[in-house]
């Protein structure tokens, strides 16, 4: 389990945009210890709107084929990783 919800970032988000209060003074409303913590949940709602606040759930897995045409690529071309 996540330990801050969707609904309380973007909560908290909502009025740091909307001038409710600085970074410190949310960070100490919610129990938030780390203030760099809601810096990073701005960006990424700046950069990637409500769903740069969600939780990434992806657990992909790439095919033995797929990874030895990925290194073969790397390995001929002067492409980088």
């Amino acid at each position: 389990m996540a330990k801050y919800s969707y609904e309380l970032k973007k909560q908290i988000v909502m009025e740091s945009l909307d001038g409710q209060g600085g970074i410190g003074f949310l960070a100490k409303k919610y129990g938030i210890p780390n203030h760099a913590q809601i810096q990073r949940w701005i960006a990424a709602y700046q950069k990637f709107g409500d769903s740069g606040l969600m939780r990434s759930r992806k657990n992909e897995s790439y095919s033995f084929e797929y990874k030895l045409h990925v290194v073969e690529l790397y390995l001929s071309s002067e492409v980088s990783y």
